[in-house]
């Protein structure tokens, strides 16, 4: 019984009551999701402020004094972005250099297995004219890792959340590049993030409280790993550094700047994919993703299709939940349309790179759904003739 605890601390404060959104499809079972007193959550309300409070025209002001601080002098570098050359990181990396003039450095950490699109739209990003570092991290241990992350948090891509958190900042302090910047505010746009509504970035005492909770220190899971069993010590074939932050002091001795590039531009993900397109040779998919309907989100690694395939295991909402609601909020669908979709593709399995996962994890297809079932909470999963139901739906 003990293999079945999970090390995601969230599940156990999961609500057993289940309802959905009135404006968009969310659950209040999406971790941290809040809602008010007429059951709208907290990602719609913020939808409101960004409509009808906040002034454009000011914070796009704001932009302007913060980057006439760090604007180089001399051309170095003078900001980071973070990003896999998809729509919004393109979108963030150009407005900066083309529109007002900074000199970026773009970061990207390397997904675990390349799609052809995502290398081809990665490319197409460089040639438009930037100067990236492209961080190959060594996929022995990253498949052990994603192993680790799907055995004991239900999610492949753990590895990929530490190393996309800590390289941009590795690179700020190597280069002395105070001003790093991401692109939205992913917990105030899609929700449970409340407290960030009025904040134009992540500073270390966040960083402390919020991440250093939600994501164990990688010598946790390596440790429970050997533990149970998973792997051997001998499985930890290259240094873990790029999986952990830099320190704190080495942080606060740099005076870090991390910005929301959704403070100051009203983020709208199908604008930022219209401005990749013409800027920087962005392309999606040929044919729509497994999961929702679209073909331009989330475009670069073959694991995308498991990972979010867990989130519906997990908390019974998936992918299609995730970018309907956002486009319900972007005022380009409405809801009934949102709740067709989603009842059409929210939870379909991830076919296409399935094979490809379970070898580059290296877990049998027996073992793959051991995990998934373990992973399935009582008051979201029944089971009839052999079958794996929901028990809620959006309506």
């Amino acid at each position: 019984m003990e293999e079945k605890k999970s090390l995601d601390d969230r599940i156990s404060k999961m609500s057993e009551e289940v309802f959905f959104c009135k404006r968009c499809v969310n659950s209040n079972q999406r971790f941290g999701l809040t809602f008010d007193e007429k059951g709208v959550c907290d990602a719609c309300q913020f939808a409101d402020l960004k409509d009808n409070e906040i002034d454009w025209g000011k914070r796009e002001d704001e932009l302007r004094v913060l980057l006439d601080k760090y604007r180089s002098k001399d051309g170095k570098y003078d900001v980071i972005v973070p990003g896999s050359g998809g729509k919004d990181s393109a979108y963030v990396a150009h407005k900066l250099k083309y529109k007002y003039g900074m000199n970026p450095l773009c970061l990207t950490w390397a997904p675990a297995m390349y799609t052809d699109i995502g290398w081809q739209n990665l490319q197409s990003f460089i040639r438009s004219g930037f100067d990236v570092n492209l961080m190959f991290p060594d996929p022995k241990l990253h498949s052990k890792l994603a192993m680790l992350g799907l055995e004991l948090m239900g999610d492949p891509f753990l590895p990929w959340h530490y190393g996309v958190r800590s390289f941009p900042l590795r690179i700020a302090i190597q280069f002395d590049i105070p001003l790093v910047f991401y692109g939205e505010n992913g917990r105030a746009e899609y929700g449970s993030g409340k407290d960030l509504w009025y904040k134009s970035g992540e500073n270390l005492d966040y960083w402390k409280n919020y991440y250093s909770n939600l994501y164990k220190s990688v010598d946790v899971y390596i440790e429970e790993g050997i533990r149970r069993g998973l792997i051997k010590e001998s499985d930890i074939s290259s240094s873990l550094e790029l999986y952990k932050l830099p320190s704190f002091e080495n942080l606060e001795q740099l005076q870090i700047d991390m910005k929301w590039f959704s403070y100051y531009k009203k983020w709208i993900p199908q604008e930022n994919y219209y401005y990749a397109t013409e800027n920087c040779g962005f392309k999606p998919n040929s044919k729509r993703t497994e999961g929702t309907y679209s073909k331009y989100a989330s475009l670069d690694d073959k694991m995308d299709g498991i990972h979010y395939y867990m989130q519906f295991i997990k908390i019974g909402i998936g992918r299609c939940t995730s970018e309907a609601s956002q486009e319900i909020r972007s005022k380009l669908i409405n809801r009934e349309e949102g709740v067709a979709l989603v009842h059409k593709y929210d939870g379909e399995c991830p076919h296409e790179y399935f094979r490809e996962c379970l070898e580059y994890m290296d877990i049998t297809e027996e073992r793959f759904w051991e995990i998934v079932d373990r992973f399935r909470p009582p008051h979201l999963w029944k089971e009839e003739d052999g079958n794996w139901k929901l028990k809620y739906r959006v309506s």
